[in-house]
């Protein structure tokens, strides 16, 4: 029996926010999406050409608060070939929350508080 990864689930208050957010951030764009007939929810996929994995991103009508991520303990983590250049970028967008130079590793924080490990190509 084989598994294969798929998907990770983040359930989001604002999907415009943050759409735009994992496009400027990742280079993250919508490839599909699914939205309820009653106007419940919308999931939309988010990926790039580089991997088939996808990010869901849940937004539900009936929960506008934010979501509780708890001690915010786990992460999904991106590669990038230039690492210099990521870190500049999201040094400008203001979302870098925690580096650890000894690692040569940083991480950002997407507008719903989930963090995002960046690290270089090896």
């Amino acid at each position: 029996m084989k598994f294969k990864m798929v998907h990770e689930n983040y359930n989001i208050t604002d999907l415009e926010r943050s759409l735009a957010f994992y496009e400027q951030a990742l280079g993250l764009k919508e490839k599909r999406r699914k939205t309820a007939k009653d106007g419940s929810f919308i999931i939309v996929y988010i990926g790039n050409e580089n991997s088939e994995f996808e990010l869901e991103l849940t937004w539900l009508k009936d929960h506008p608060q934010p979501y509780d991520i708890g001690e915010e303990e786990f992460h999904l983590a991106f590669q990038t070939d230039d690492f210099e250049a990521a870190h500049a970028l999201h040094e400008k967008m203001g979302c870098i929350c925690f580096e650890n130079h000894a690692m040569g590793i940083y991480f950002i924080q997407d507008p719903d508080g989930y963090w995002l490990e960046v690290v270089p190509t090896r």
